[in-house]
């Protein structure tokens, strides 16, 4: 752009030279010498050191060197996330393997000490339970195998009393051991039974309270139960309580009715 705008001054300045020799030679007679080239190369040279009119121009401005170092600070603060971006993109996938790993590790843990928990329990269990309710034996190695066969075995010899005792005595044992009820050494009947209600099916609840009921008629109001209840409660002891079940929720009314 700049040089053509000093052919364009080149150019009007030659004509003007031009039109200047043609003026003075029309307005005098005597023709006048002729524009040499040595002129015209000198007025050229002139023309070629105007500063407005170089090829090239030098500006300069004020900055400060704060202001200079900002922008490579920036693009490196920017370079730097980009290529953590960069770095994360491309471990995504292991990331997401360690953290699968992490929590399998995490769930094999709790599994353990669950397990261990429990173990711990039961040994507390056979820790805590009572070899004695009141005055009763309640010791599974003081009871034979079969109780319900053997009280019915004292009942038909007319040992009243031994029979209904054993029957108590197999039933709290029962209850520890079988069942795993917090029965202590202090416990009383009503105890017993909100245990049962709150533990036991209501089928098998229903026969502890037979059972309890019979031996506090007896024990506390001498009253000697039915032959064939009593009969009836050996024969279903060993079906109803030898063998633990799932904890039942309690029935509302049957608690209440204990309570």
């Amino acid at each position: 752009m700049r040089s053509l705008i000093k052919s364009l001054l080149l150019a009007l300045l030659v004509v003007l030279v031009t039109d200047v020799r043609d003026s003075r030679a029309q307005n005098h007679a005597e023709p006048q010498a002729a524009i040499s080239d040595a002129e015209i190369d000198s007025a050229l040279e002139i023309v070629s050191h105007d500063p407005n009119l170089a090829e090239e121009r030098t500006v300069r401005t004020l900055s400060f060197g704060k202001d200079a170092d900002k922008p490579e600070k920036k693009s490196g603060v920017l370079k730097w996330i980009g290529e953590l971006f960069a770095w994360l993109a491309g471990t995504v996938r292991w990331l997401f393997w360690i953290v699968i790993g992490l929590l399998l590790l995490a769930l094999v843990g709790f599994v353990v000490r669950l397990l261990r928990a429990t173990s711990r329990w039961q040994r507390d269990v056979k820790s805590w339970a009572p070899t004695h309710v009141q005055s009763l034996d309640i010791r599974p190695e003081s009871l034979p195998n079969d109780i319900g066969a053997a009280a019915l075995s004292l009942w038909e010899a007319g040992e009243q009393r031994a029979c209904l005792s054993l029957l108590y005595r197999g039933l709290l044992s029962r209850l520890v051991h079988a069942h795993e009820m917090p029965i202590r050494d202090s416990s009383t009947e009503g105890d017993c039974l909100r245990l049962a209600a709150a533990q036991l099916s209501p089928e098998r609840t229903a026969f502890v309270v037979r059972l309890v009921r019979v031996w506090q008629r007896f024990v506390y109001g001498a009253q000697v139960p039915d032959g064939d209840h009593v009969r009836a409660l050996c024969r279903e002891f060993s079906t109803t309580l030898d063998q633990a079940n799932a904890t039942a929720q309690p029935h509302a009314s049957l608690a209440a009715g204990l309570a």
